[in-house]
């Protein structure tokens, strides 16, 4: 068992390396051109509009992502170039009109919330290793990070109330309850608690990719396996 513990505390320290460097970095995304369609440097005013009006594309294509791609659709139109599907099976069809994707303004203001709630998840890196280094074992770790995370996801909706009922009622619907999915359904669903654990510390690849996180948050995604190694 503490094998398996360590073996979880290397893959986390890696992450806490990788987020610390994140969080210390202020990153500024803008919608760039691909190479095929980079004007010239003499391109003048012309060259300069269709740079601006260029849509964005990401390093890391989410479209080869089948779990991002369940809960998110192409959006030509959209500021990140996705945006959550209106799906039946999609986890995040609650918000393909919660705001419109193609307004940058309305994106930049769900992009900082969700800013936010990233920042909130290094909590969770810390609450893992002090509790490996209390000696706690791997099933008590994964239970308590698994019940923070839902209230830190609840937490990150303090000042949008229509956001907050709108989380409840898709945890309601996705988990049979409101404020997130329990330790004991999420070992259910995955069999080992060392998995349990590994997902409270990931991230969804979908909304990510719709509010610009998709590049700077890959190697979450590689640590969940939702992504080739």
């Amino acid at each position: 068992m503490r094998k398996q513990i360590n073996t979880i505390l290397c893959a986390l320290l890696c992450l806490c390396m990788l987020f610390s460097l994140t969080a210390c970095v202020e990153v500024t995304i803008t919608p760039v051109a691909s190479a095929e369609t980079e004007a010239p440097e003499d391109a003048g005013e012309e060259g300069t509009a269709s740079e601006e009006n260029a849509p964005f594309t990401y390093e890391h294509d989410p479209r080869e992502n089948p779990t991002a791609m369940r809960d998110i659709v192409v959006n030509p139109d959209a500021v990140y170039g996705f945006s959550p599907s209106p799906a039946e099976d999609s986890t995040l069809k609650d918000y393909a009109d919660a705001i419109d994707w193609s307004d940058p303004e309305q994106v930049a203001e769900a992009r900082e919330q969700r800013q936010q709630y990233h920042e909130s998840l290094e909590e969770l890196y810390e609450l893992t290793l002090k509790m490996s280094f209390a000696d706690k074992d791997v099933e008590e770790i994964a239970r308590a990070v698994s019940v923070r995370r839902n209230e830190l996801r609840l937490e990150a909706y303090a000042d949008d109330p229509e956001g907050l009922e709108l989380v409840k009622k898709r945890n309601l619907e996705t988990y049979g309850n409101e404020f997130g999915p329990t330790p004991e359904s999420l070992y259910e669903k995955y069999g080992s608690w060392e998995t349990v654990l590994v997902k409270a510390l990931g991230t969804n690849c979908g909304m990510d990719a719709c509010l610009g996180f998709y590049d700077e948050f890959y190697y979450l995604y590689e640590a969940e396996g939702t992504v080739g190694q």
